[in-house]
C-alpha cells in the first residue's frame, strides 16, 4: 500500500479505511490534501480490493476545512499579470479542487464518512459528495466560506440542496452558522447520530460490513442509478437503469444470493474486475 502524507489507509475485509491522520492539524485540507484524496480513491477504485470506502479522521475534530496557510495570495510586489489570465487559470484550479470529491461520488463502492467534532468548510464539500453520513453526538457543522468573503466553492452548494431541503441550505450558506447533530439529522444530512465516539465507530464499521457483504457488482448498479436518478428525469432515469440492469446483472450472483437467504446463511460474491487503461492493458505502460 502507497505511503500517504495526510491519509492513513488499509484494506481489511473488503473495508477501505481511509483516515485522515493529521489530528494536531484537525486534519486541515493542505495542498497535498488535495492531490492524495482522490489518487487514494481512484486507486481503490481501480484495484477493486474494497467494497466500502470508510472515511474517518483522527483526533478531536474530523476536518477543520481548508488550511488557509496553504492557498495564501500571491506575492502583490511580484510581476504584474493580466487580471483575465490570471481568473481563467483560477477557474482551472477550482475545477481540480472539485474533482477532488467528485472521486468519492464517482467510485465504483459506496462512500461512508463517519464524522467527530468540527465538520466546517471543505470538511462540508467532502462529506456531501459521501454516499452516507454518521456523526457522534459531539459534532458540529458550519458552511464557513461566507465568513472569509468567499463562497462554497467544491460541492456544498450543489450536493446540499439534494440531500436537505433548499430553504435550510440557503440559511446556512448565507449566515454561515453552526448547526448540530439534531438538526443536521433532522434535515436530512446525516443518516444516524450515535452517543459516543466509541458507537460511531462501531457503527459506522458494522454498516460498512453489511454493505461488504452484498454483491459488489449491484451495490456498483445502485449507485450508478441513485447518481444518475438525482440529476435526471423519472422517465430518463427508468431508461438508464434498463439497460444497466439488463446488460450487468448477474445470475451468479443472484443464485448466490437466493441460496443464503433461504440457508440462512452468508453469501460469497466475487470481488468486481480491477480496471485498467487502454495502455496499460496492451503493457504499453510500465
Amino acid at each position: 500500500m502507497t505511503k500517504y502524507t495526510c491519509f492513513d489507509v488499509s484494506v481489511k475485509d473488503h473495508i477501505a479505511h481511509v483516515v485522515m491522520n493529521r489530528p494536531d492539524e484537525f486534519n486541515t485540507m493542505t495542498r497535498l490534501f488535495w492531490k492524495e484524496l482522490p489518487e487514494i480513491v481512484k486507486d481503490l477504485d481501480k484495484n477493486a480490493e474494497a467494497r466500502v470506502i470508510l472515511l474517518t479522521g483522527e483526533g478531536k475534530h474530523f476536518n477543520a476545512g481548508m488550511d488557509l496557510a496553504n492557498f495564501a495570495p500571491a506575492d502583490k510586489d511580484g510581476p504584474k499579470k493580466d487580471p483575465a489570465r490570471m481568473r481563467e487559470t483560477f477557474y482551472h484550479e477550482v475545477l481540480e479542487l472539485q474533482d477532488t470529491f467528485t472521486a468519492l461520488e464517482e467510485c465504483r463502492m459506496p462512500t461512508i464518512a463517519s464524522i467527530q467534532g468540527a465538520c466546517v468548510g471543505g470538511g462540508i464539500d467532502m462529506v456531501a459528495a459521501c454516499d452516507i453520513r454518521h456523526c457522534s453526538s459531539d459534532a458540529f457543522f458550519k458552511i464557513a466560506e461566507v465568513d472569509i468573503g468567499i463562497a462554497a466553492d467544491v460541492g456544498t452548494l450543489q450536493r446540499l440542496p439534494t440531500l436537505m431541503p433548499i430553504g435550510a441550505v440557503r440559511e446556512l450558506a448565507y449566515t454561515g452558522r453552526k448547526f448540530l447533530p439534531a438538526e443536521a439529522m433532522a434535515l436530512g444530512f446525516m443518516n444516524k447520530v450515535f452517543e459516543t465516539r466509541d458507537e460511531l465507530e462501531k457503527g459506522s464499521l458494522e454498516l460498512a460490513k453489511e454493505i461488504a457483504s452484498k454483491s459488489p457488482l449491484v451495490t456498483r448498479v445502485i449507485k450508478k442509478q441513485i447518481n444518475y436518478a438525482r440529476d435526471h428525469s423519472v422517465k430518463e432515469s427508468l431508461d438508464y437503469h434498463a439497460a444497466w440492469n439488463s446488460s450487468l446483472i448477474s445470475g451468479q450472483d443472484m443464485e448466490a444470493a437466493m441460496k443464503a437467504f433461504m440457508e440462512k446463511s452468508k453469501a460469497n460474491y466475487d470481488d468486481l474486475e480491477p480496471t485498467h487503461s487502454f495502455w496499460e492493458k496492451d503493457g504499453l505502460v510500465p
